[in-house]
């Protein structure tokens, strides 16, 4: 691997990677991978990772499993050999790997994502997946089932070794011949069944010796009455060894068949896992894809070395490009200015290799050509280097390779020497840097950086905080501000004499002093920046939290009044049937009148039913009306009222017109929208007209009255309704509006004109009527009234 890259430890990240992996080739591949320096590439790489993370998360992890390279074993079919069962073995299970994902694949909702390509080179073989299941037991053996051949011949091979048994075991159990035999077990010697005979006694069994005991005291004969059976299995298992082989060249043959689909096959599931094991990092890691560039911009937002552990490491937010293309890193030993620089350089080398990196949403990466490191101190005794000459080395080796493509990770650049001399150097390369375009991070410890970079242009100061009182890093990052050694501090703290760090004190430049005190200033200043920072951001989550409160309660409100209306709409509902209750009994009592016409006493009837009729309608009015007692504020009426006045009701602050003059009694009748309502004229109150600009505005098309009872004032009731035209559910809008008002207006039958067309609409009317809470019953038309285009609705 490239030096560089395993300074910053990519290789450890590579390892991590082919943990995640199945199969050898995959585990090879992910080790291999080197990361690249073409954008499109890199795009195209994480987007691939990203689209594997996706549908891991929506459709679950396929699963792999350890397949073997069949490439070898493909040839050799091809070329005719007969392939072993480990290598069948080995086909079997990538052809199982490939249907495997080939199922998976089908059960994904939408096909359309970056690894298609790969899915779609899968050549599933069920057919001969399940031959090979059938025809394979292990690496060494065939099932019976691989052929009725092969069966009947392993069948008739353990008929005959049972028959050998029996015929044994009954000499064993002969007391003729049982004396002879050093143990009564039947064994086999050479493929062939035998008994063990004591060497002394090898006359008295008549048969052929295929073997002896080490000791020479056993002889292992085949007696002659079992030799024609065991020379028959001798014939079986060749019989068997033939089949054998015709069913692994037919399953040879088979598979060299399609031996480019295997390969195809092969090469899709071993890539496919690849990308699936980066997703599968990626989610350990809690990672993300950063927004890639090649403008040399690098933000990274809460991110994490992956290798620190997780419980251990602290975020960091770092960036670098745009208005600054050099960041020098101070702050004290075992602050974390390494730790920066190898998170800048391993995110950006895990990018660079497709990889997901562990950082918020937000961060930005750019790819370079080249990312030239050095960092530790790598001194050499033999070749007489010391940690100047070493970091030197490295550093000369940099200059000559940087350009404006290049990010450059310098680790206490010019330590080691004279830090006058070691400053003035480090200026002088960072300079040569800047030069060639390069993206520089460097750390130091030199007051002259610190001083440089806050002159020099496209240069910018950063420190890694370091808590005084607990003598512990924060390991925060502050870009914008140098840091402080805190030497004194520190000694002091571990106990320092005081005289010792008042006399180190003394010794210090009052140049070196005063840039001390500058910098001292900015951090209290940046302290106090920070702390009214929080602040606000706690009263912005403070009035963000009563804007949810004001936006929830907004909307319980909107819910409390859609439920007081509909109550309001209900009552209303009640009121009106009431009152055609009532005028159906006023009409009944008027045609009983009617028919009594000629008998004596008529006029008296007409008197009292004149008089019942007034006052039902009055109990009626009272009832539709319902109004509370309201204030005496004792208004007086400007002038008597007169028709077509605009009046106020007070209990109810209500706005009508006068339809009627104040009868003897005071009762008049108020139009309030589409309602006519009776009232005593004492609740009533005089809007004097006025000729403002407000009066000629269009009134809105509703509004909500004091009673929370929405009253349609402009809208003419009609009883047909024609939405021809309309889509289906702005349609039944418009016929919900239109039913409302006509049941507040007391109509018991309407028209909906919808015509027929596709369909549709009519339906979708139809349908809605069956359960509308207005609705008794709904018919299409007849003849003359629009047939099927309209629907006729009877209203409760």
């Amino acid at each position: 691997m490239n030096k560089y890259y395993e300074t910053l430890e990519l290789h450890k990240i590579l390892e991590m990677l082919s943990n995640e992996c199945s199969n050898d080739k995959t585990r090879q591949m992910a080790r291999n991978i080197v990361p690249s320096d073409d954008l499109f590439t890199v795009r195209r790489e994480v987007n691939k990772t990203v689209c594997a993370l996706d549908l891991s998360v929506k459709f679950g992890t396929p699963v792999f499993s350890d397949i073997k390279d069949i490439s070898a074993a493909l040839k050799r079919a091809d070329f005719g050999a007969v392939l072993s069962i480990k290598e069948l073995l080995d086909i079997k299970r990538v052809l199982r790997q490939i249907n495997m994902l080939s199922d998976w694949y089908k059960n994904i909702e939408n096909h359309d994502n970056m690894l298609d390509y790969l899915f779609e080179e899968l050549f599933p073989n069920k057919y001969l997946e399940s031959k090979l299941e059938e025809a394979i037991i292990d690496e060494n053996t065939l099932a019976d089932d691989a052929s009725p051949e092969l069966a009947s011949i392993r069948r008739k091979i353990a008929n005959s070794g049972i028959k050998i048994r029996e015929t044994l075991d009954k000499m064993i159990k002969s007391s003729s011949v049982n004396k002879y035999l050093q143990d009564a077990i039947v064994t086999i010697r050479d493929g062939r069944f035998v008994l063990p005979v004591k060497s002394e006694h090898k006359g008295q069994i008549n048969g052929l010796v295929h073997d002896t005991s080490s000791t020479g005291s056993t002889l292992f004969i085949e007696p002659m009455s079992v030799v024609e059976a065991n020379n028959d299995i001798r014939i079986l298992k060749g019989r068997e060894q033939d089949e054998i082989h015709r069913i692994l060249s037919e399953l040879s043959s088979e598979c060299a068949q399609i031996k480019e689909q295997l390969s195809s096959g092969y090469n899709s599931s071993v890539e496919l896992n690849l990308y699936f094991a980066k997703a599968n990092l990626a989610a350990k890691m809690k990672a993300c894809a950063p927004e890639l560039n090649d403008e040399n911009i690098i933000v990274l937002n809460k991110a994490r070395h992956p290798l620190i552990n997780a419980d251990d490491v602290v975020p960091i937010n770092f960036s670098i490009g745009g208005e600054y293309n050099t960041l020098i890193i101070t702050g004290p030993n075992t602050g974390g200015k390494t730790v920066v620089l190898k998170t800048a350089g391993l995110l950006t080398l895990m990018t660079m290799c497709g990889l997901l990196i562990p950082a918020s949403d937000g961060s930005r990466i750019s790819i370079y050509k080249n990312i030239l490191v050095d960092i530790g101190d790598q001194q050499s005794i033999e070749q007489s280097l010391s940690t100047f000459s070493s970091h030197m080395n490295r550093v000369i080796e940099i200059l000559n390779k940087a350009d404006h493509r290049s990010l450059i990770l310098l680790d206490e650049l010019g330590s080691g020497t004279d830090p006058v001399e070691g400053a003035a150097l480090a200026v002088a390369v960072i300079e040569k840097l800047k030069a060639r375009g390069s993206t520089t991070i460097t750390t130091t410890h030199y007051q002259e950086l610190k001083m440089y970079a806050l002159d020099a242009p496209d240069v910018e100061n950063a420190s890694c905080e370091f808590n005084v009182e607990t003598l512990k890093p924060t390991y925060r990052l502050i870009i914008g501000a140098p840091g402080k050694s805190n030497a004194f501090a520190i000694s002091s703290r571990l106990g320092m004499p005081e005289e010792i760090i008042k006399y180190a004190e003394s010794l210090i430049t009052s140049e070196n002093r005063k840039f001390e005190e500058i910098i001292d200033s900015l951090e209290k200043t940046r302290i106090s920046l920070e702390e009214n920072n929080r602040e606000a951001e706690k009263y912005k989550k403070e009035c963000e939290e009563l804007r949810l409160q004001l936006i929830e309660e907004r909307q319980r409100l909107y819910s409390e009044k859609e439920e007081e209306l509909e109550k309001a709409r209900k009552t209303s509902a009640d009121i009106v049937n009431s009152v055609q209750r009532q005028s159906q009994k006023l009409i009944d009592e008027l045609e009983k009148i009617k028919k009594e016409k000629e008998k004596s006493g008529f006029s008296d009837k007409v008197i009292d039913a004149r008089k019942l009729q007034k006052s039902t309608m009055n109990k009626l009015y009272l009832e539709a009306n319902p109004i509370s007692e309201g204030i005496n504020d004792n208004y007086v009426l400007p002038r008597p009222l007169k028709k077509g006045d605009n009046v106020l009701i007070a209990d109810t602050n209500r706005k009508g017109i006068l339809v009627s003059v104040p009868d003897s009694k005071g009762m008049c009748f108020v139009q309030v929208g589409v309602m006519k309502t009776k009232i005593d004229s004492s609740k009533l109150r005089l809007i004097e007209k006025t000729n403002t600009r407000s009066n000629k505005q269009r009134k809105p098309k509703s509004y909500v009255s004091a009673t929370g009872v929405e009253n349609r004032m402009t809208r003419k009731v009609q009883t047909e309704l024609d939405i021809r035209g309309y889509a289906a559910d702005d349609g039944l809008y418009e016929l919900d509006d239109f039913l409302d008002n006509a049941v507040m207006s007391g109509i018991n039958i309407v028209t909906i004109i919808h015509g027929k067309g596709t369909g549709v609409l009519k339906n979708a009317v139809r349908n809605h009527l069956k359960h509308h809470p207005h609705v008794k019953s709904s018919r299409k038309g007849v003849y003359g009234e629009g047939e099927d285009g309209v629907t006729v609705v009877e209203l409760k």
